[in-house]
């Protein structure tokens, strides 16, 4: 088996290997009545309140999908709303297999469908990612004000380094703009083909500060961590136990479940795990903080599943029926 095939399958298996074993370990580590009362809370949890997370859920994608226009748009791109949120939708789908997969997916639906080139495409996916970055580090330094001590210990305990992972990112667009710099010398014609490729890639990133619509696209930006929030906030009140939880100890669990769910394929194990933990702090039980960890995580990802399965099923249809109108 070839090296890079192998590297690739173990960053796919590992993270996934983790979340089952986090999963079991948590269940072993539990006594029967602890087990039973999680149950009881995950089964018994209010249906209302889990639609209407779902639903804020659905906005927050919705409105992904239309904000992604706006930086189409500067390299002259006309995209439908429908391919922008199946692509979208579909890339969700396929993190919860492959980590970080799901914005080459983005990427490679709309070289395919609509002849986008995917250097570009993907350039526009790394703007919103540093965007989103953005509103999160905003939204942790908020918390961190009124949860100081107790986040950064959190994070320390479960060795989650956001600031770590903040500094990678810089360093990794640094040497990505200093090889772009070295490329542009280069005579080789393998190298030529890889200078071509990163210079999209830098197109499709430098389309953030080329918008008409910078007010629209800061506005969607805002809106979809608002529902993001939201979604979480909403589930308190289908949990009897977890139904008085402050809005300060909300944020303090939402911004430990963002970072820990990068730690595994979609955030199994861990996301519920964490999250339960830090509201533990707040007077919550460890049962009904970890269900209502698996009952954000759980709702959000059968959402995922469904429009990421649905998604995936119908673009190659509506593609096959656009080129044969486009051919009648």
């Amino acid at each position: 088996m070839p090296k890079t095939k192998l590297i690739s399958i173990t960053k796919t298996i590992l993270p996934l290997l983790l979340g089952v074993f986090l999963i079991l370990y948590s269940i072993g580590e539990a006594s029967p009545e602890e087990r039973t009362k999680l149950w009881k809370n995950i089964t018994q949890a209010n249906p209302y309140w889990l639609l209407l997370s779902v639903f804020l859920g659905c906005l927050s994608h919705l409105s992904r999908a239309y904000r992604w226009q706006y930086l189409l748009q500067p390299m002259g791109y006309k995209t439908s709303f429908k391919l922008r949120f199946m692509a979208i939708m579909a890339g969700y789908l396929a993190n919860m297999g492959i980590p970080r997969s799901g914005e080459i997916l983005r990427a490679a639906s709309l070289s395919t469908y609509q002849n986008i080139p995917f250097e570009k495409s993907f350039g526009t996916i790394i703007s919103e990612r540093v965007a989103d970055l953005v509103m999160l580090l905003i939204i942790l330094g908020g918390s961190l004000i009124f949860n100081q001590h107790l986040i950064i210990n959190f994070l320390k305990n479960y060795n989650i380094n956001p600031f770590f992972t903040i500094i990678l990112l810089g360093g990794l667009l640094a040497i990505g703009l200093l090889g772009l710099q070295v490329l542009k010398k280069t005579k080789h014609p393998i190298l030529q083909k890889v200078k071509t490729f990163g210079q999209g890639i830098l197109e499709g990133m430098k389309s953030i500060f080329q918008m008409k619509h910078t007010v629209a696209f800061l506005a969607h930006t805002v809106f979809i961590w608002v529902m993001y929030i939201c979604m979480f906030l909403v589930v308190k009140f289908a949990i009897p136990e977890t139904f008085g939880l402050s809005f300060n100890a909300i944020m303090a669990a939402f911004v430990v479940g963002s970072f820990a769910i990068s730690l595994t394929n979609g955030g199994i194990g861990i996301y519920p795990i964490a999250v339960g933990a830090i509201l533990v702090f707040f007077g919550i039980s460890k049962e009904a903080g970890e269900a209502f960890g698996w009952v954000v995580w759980g709702t959000q990802t059968l959402l995922n599943l469904v429009l990421g399965g649905l998604s995936l099923l119908l673009l190659p249809i509506l593609y096959k029926k656009q080129q044969k109108q486009s051919c009648s």
